[in-house]
């Protein structure tokens, strides 16, 4: 069977491959269109598999929500430029929209579940896309929340938030829940927390950070409180745990200078005081004046790693606690408003990338 050039565009329309693939392909199939369509892919499959070691570290977050349902989905490839183009934006905001139209259980299933608008799977999706651009791709995970949510994308695909509210539909349907729910959800692209609130964190792990938190402030005599400080100093200096300059050099400190007295004694005599001060860590801890500090601390950190407690960005808005916020909002709008869970995806997160050596490759090279 012949075939003319405008086949061979036609082909290329239909699979986004080269001309001169498209052209071989015919060539093969002696111009049969099916056929040479089922030669692209069988080649693409080898050439993805070929692929697949190689780093996709880069991609995009994609969201998509309706009235009952939101989705985040991450999908990566090679380079940025790639990322950037329409095929791939396209294809993640196909996939998107599948998760949020089918539910699949997990990342293997959504590559088996027909895309919405299209005959092919979602694998299928994918793998039409890597022919058109020749890099390694892969779907890489995707996260579904039913009921009321806010989604908010920030520069490009960089970070994807999801945020689930609990409220009635009629409220959901207000434009100031809109306003509310992006503004909460630009929050957590921002701000980053690890949880919703305080109520989130286990026993266990408030256990260990104020272990953790008790143990810093050890590690740090010249934040400690004064009364304890001048306790550890003492020791220092009467039990010649200093040398005989350090002591004389603090000694010979005025009453100013002794409140910066890390400026004029050595690294060894401040670590000296450290070691002291771990040593009565039992005595220190049940220190009145340090449980105060230690709770401060405590505190100051619930309010960066806690959505809720976090101080809302936007304070040209409310100014006050994100919970805070919220609440401002449901009075206005005369209703019940709350937040049930949030997620936060950060292309290529956790993603080892491959740092590349120009001067060693062309070194090689040569």
């Amino acid at each position: 069977m012949a075939f003319t050039a405008k086949d061979v565009q036609i082909l290329r329309e239909k699979t986004g491959v080269g001309m001169m693939d498209c052209k071989k392909a015919l060539v093969e199939t002696d111009g049969d269109m099916d056929k040479a369509i089922d030669i692209l892919r069988e080649k693409g499959l080898a050439s993805a598999a070929k692929k697949a070691s190689r780093v996709a570290a880069e991609g995009i977050v994609a969201a998509y929500s309706d009235a009952n349902a939101g989705a985040l989905v991450e999908i990566n490839c090679e380079t940025d430029f790639v990322a950037k183009g329409e095929p791939f934006v396209n294809l993640a905001k196909k996939v998107v929209e599948t998760v949020v139209a089918t539910k699949p259980a997990d990342v293997e299933a959504l590559l088996a579940t027909k895309a919405v608008n299209s005959d092919k799977t979602v694998e299928e999706e994918v793998q039409e896309v890597f022919l058109a651009l020749r890099e390694n791709m892969k779907v890489r995970r995707f996260a579904l929340v039913e009921g009321h949510v806010a989604t908010y994308i920030h520069a490009g695909g960089t970070v994807g938030v999801m945020v689930n509210f609990d409220t009635d539909d009629a409220t959901a349907a207000k434009p100031e829940f809109d306003a509310m729910g992006k503004n909460v959800a630009m929050q957590v692209a921002a701000m980053n927390p690890e949880y919703l609130s305080k109520d989130n964190i286990s026993t266990d792990e408030l256990a260990k950070m104020k272990s953790i938190t008790i143990d810093s402030a050890l590690n740090k005599p010249d934040s400690l409180p004064v009364p304890i400080l001048k306790g550890i100093i003492e020791e220092a200096i009467n039990d010649k745990k200093w040398s005989d300059e350090d002591i004389s050099v603090y000694q010979g400190l005025d009453d100013k200078q002794r409140k910066n007295f890390t400026n004029f004694i050595s690294k060894e005599a401040y670590a000296i005081l450290a070691e002291i001060a771990i040593s009565h860590k039992a005595e220190i801890s049940e220190n009145k004046i340090f449980v105060g500090l230690v709770q401060g601390r405590i505190a100051k950190q619930i309010k960066e790693i806690c959505l809720a407690e976090q101080t809302f960005v936007r304070s040209d808005l409310f100014d006050g606690s994100v919970d805070g916020y919220i609440k401002s909002v449901a009075k206005e709008l005369g209703a019940d408003l709350k937040i049930t869970s949030f997620v936060r995806f950060e292309k290529g997160e956790g993603i080892e990338k491959k740092e590349d050596n120009f001067a060693a490759e062309i070194a090689s090279m040569i």
